[in-house]
């Protein structure tokens, strides 16, 4: 934990995000390390009443585990600010008010607090890309405290050629390492297992490349259907919510050369590395990527209406709620591995979950009966799991091929996954955010499927709610094979 304290100034603070994730995620933390000084100050352009905001900080803290005296201790020095984020003289007032000075002027003065020290300002924006960015020019002429730092939720950019220009923005701000791209897979307690399970066992670090893996699969399939969240998901779909931002995070983990050290710079340097050198399978958006929509059914034991009719859906933006794209990752150690992503909504079977499907033995000595099936080690991500699925004897045939599964309980995380990446930015680390070169190539990547899907060249196609995923979907196969 940082000895500095920190002010979190939340842009957006009326919004869902803050109350449901960004606040409790706080608690959580607060939970674990009580004696953190952090204070909150929400700024929006919606009217708040200060006794509102105290209840909603209070009873969001309260549910990620704070104690009660700590709630008021927090509550005590968090306050609220109706403003226009992207006028630059309310800005000014704003980033005074984080850092404990203010003057006439609305000026700032290196960051200092009077008689207290310095104090780290969190400029956290549960904004849209557009507004971020405006709200970035913005703060451009202003006097910015020493210690600020920019943390901005996803999607950071609205393409490749925006994410570009916005980095360049965020650039004349502050340095790259005061910038957090917030990603809150990152801060899963399995996702983060993956690191030690890949470079702290030998018998996994030993096969981890094409000669010993076949195929890899990372899904986060869900039975919840649109749950009211048109406004944002109808102008993002699922490639854009979950495969652009999450999925291809974790694969870079799942896929990224060893570090020498788990440090920023080192594990945001691997990631990155991996992420150039990732491209389309076959280099071809029509046949790597697939797109659907559910249509009327039942999920959860209860009736979803077809997603066109979904209150605040727009049915010609052909927005898909079941997205895949498979890959490549055009190393010694991986070319060769198709690695598919899949995220989608209102399905019948739930599948939170990396796959790393092991390639067959090279020789498969007579005697043995059966098929040999296909070992696997499935790491789940929600909840927190992980299976060894290995080939064994079947217990009524000692020649016989069968499998056996290995089971663990992961560690219960002790922080919420907002809390865990929240902790890293109010210590000005950013481990567990997204670098600049990082987010613009998980555009690239998704760019060249959204132009084909735009162009029609990927047809929409249909599932009912609660169904699975379309059996047409399986797994890629390598370039060449001719198998159906």
């Amino acid at each position: 934990m940082s000895d500095l304290p920190a002010t979190l100034v939340v842009l957006g603070a009326s919004g869902d995000l803050t109350r449901r994730l960004l606040l409790p995620g706080i608690g959580s933390l607060l939970a674990q390390e009580p004696d953190r000084d952090v204070r909150v100050v929400g700024a929006d352009r919606v009217e708040v009443e200060a006794s509102t905001f105290d209840a909603v900080l209070r009873e969001a803290l309260a549910e990620g585990g704070a104690a009660d005296e700590v709630i008021d201790r927090v509550a005590a020095s968090s306050s609220y600010r109706c403003l226009d984020a992207t006028d630059s003289a309310q800005l000014q007032e704003l980033l005074a008010l984080a850092s404990g000075v203010e003057d006439d002027g609305g000026a700032r003065d290196g960051g200092a607090r009077d008689g207290d020290g310095a104090r780290r300002v969190v400029l956290y924006f549960a904004l849209p890309p557009a507004v971020t960015a405006r709200v970035c020019e913005a703060l451009q002429p202003l006097d910015l405290p020493a210690e600020l730092h920019l943390a901005m939720e996803k999607p950071f950019g609205e393409d490749e050629a925006g994410a570009r220009a916005l980095n360049a923005l965020v650039e004349r701000l502050v340095p790259e390492d005061r910038v957090h791209r917030v990603d809150h897979f990152l801060g899963m307690s399995t996702v983060l297992d993956i690191i030690a399970l890949r470079f702290a066992n030998r018998m996994f670090q030993a096969v981890w490349s094409a000669e010993h893996i076949e195929s890899i699969e990372i899904a986060y399939d869900e039975a919840l259907a649109l749950e009211g969240r048109a406004g944002y998901y109808d102008h993002a779909g699922a490639l854009r919510d979950m495969i652009q931002s999450h999925l291809l995070q974790v694969m870079a983990l799942v896929t990224m050369e060893p570090p020498s050290s788990i440090t920023e710079r080192d594990l945001r340097d691997a990631k990155a590395a991996v992420l150039r050198a990732t491209r389309l399978w076959g280099g071809d958006a029509r046949t790597a990527s697939r797109r659907a929509r559910y249509t009327a059914g039942v999920t959860d034991d209860r009736r979803v209406p077809s997603y066109v009719d979904e209150d605040g859906v727009d049915p010609s933006r052909e927005t898909e709620t079941l997205a895949q794209i498979t890959v490549e990752v055009a190393t010694s150690r991986w070319a060769g591995v198709p690695i598919t992503l899949r995220s989608g909504k209102a399905l019948g079977t739930t599948h939170k979950h990396v796959v790393i499907t092991f390639a067959d033995v090279r020789h498969l000595p007579s005697g043995l009966t059966g098929t040999d099936p296909k070992d696997r080690l499935v790491i789940g991500l929600n909840p927190d799991t992980m299976e060894l699925r290995i080939t064994t004897n079947a217990a009524d045939d000692s020649l016989a091929l069968t499998q056996s599964v290995l089971r663990a309980d992961m560690r219960h995380a002790t922080l919420r996954p907002y809390g865990e990446v929240l902790a890293g930015i109010l210590d000005g680390n950013g481990m567990l955010t997204v670098r600049g070169d990082a987010a613009e190539e998980c555009w690239r990547l998704c760019d060249e499927v959204l132009a084909a899907w735009a162009d029609g060249e990927v047809p929409l196609e249909d599932y009912p709610a609660g169904s699975d995923v379309p059996e047409s979907w399986g797994p890629a196969l390598p370039p060449g094979d001719d198998a159906a």
